[in-house]
């Protein structure tokens, strides 16, 4: 039997692997609901600010493509137990590095679409300031 078969029997007994991960990561999910909170700011998914988010979930999470419809269902299923100042009050105790990529992160997402709203714009102002992140850090060269 190939490894990939194996795998996918196990997937379909014990559920994605990157959604587990999520689950069992509260940072984690707060992280990833901030994150499409910013895809959401503006009232629409617009693909440029979907692919921003695939793209950070792949690079910063190593959640790929065919995991991350799941994780977004579960975000969905389970994200109304995690309101936005809970989800920020789950950063307090890391590190400054890790504050400012996730700001950097919810810019990049609020950035892709070419167009920045005033949702968009209150929602970093509002995360930068509770994070305790400099906004140079935010949008300057990485120190």
């Amino acid at each position: 039997m190939s490894t990939g078969i194996i795998e996918r029997i196990r997937v379909l007994f014990e559920g994605d692997p990157a959604v587990r991960r999520v689950a069992d990561d509260p940072v984690l999910t707060a992280e990833l609901m901030l994150l499409f909170r910013m895809v959401l700011a503006d009232g629409e998914a617009a693909e440029p600010e979907m692919a921003a988010f695939r793209r950070i979930c792949r690079d910063a999470f190593g959640i790929g493509e065919e995991s991350l419809k799941q994780v977004v269902a579960y975000l969905q299923d389970f994200g109304y137990e995690t309101t936005e100042p809970r989800a920020l009050g789950a950063f307090g105790g890391l590190p400054l590095h890790r504050r400012i990529e996730l700001a950097r992160h919810m810019a990049e997402i609020a950035k892709a679409d070419q167009k920045l709203s005033k949702q968009e714009v209150d929602l970093l102002k509002r995360t930068i300031s509770i994070l305790h992140v400099d906004p140079m850090d935010v949008v300057g060269p990485p120190r």
